[in-house]
């Protein structure tokens, strides 16, 4: 898609979060897997929205402009 959309000056890019703490993540995981999960970033926690609007704010900008055919992990490290 990139090289049909990008004479268009249409950039394609994706983010892949990692674990985030909503309602849907939680869904059907007790407290000691979430937090098993939790632990296995660099930061030992699960992401909040608040660590990835920035980056989505970021690619949609005029300021990604020559960004394109890329997929952003946004998982705080998560192995």
């Amino acid at each position: 898609m990139t090289y049909e959309l990008g004479p268009k000056g249409i950039t394609i890019n994706a983010v892949a979060p990692g674990p985030v703490n909503t309602e849907l993540f939680a869904q059907g995981k007790s407290e000691s897997q979430i937090a098993a999960i939790a632990g296995m970033n660099a930061f030992g926690r699960l992401g909040e929205t608040e660590d990835i609007i920035g980056t989505v704010l970021f690619l949609v900008s005029a300021e990604a402009r020559w960004i394109t055919g890329q997929t952003v992990r946004i998982n705080g490290g998560f192995v």
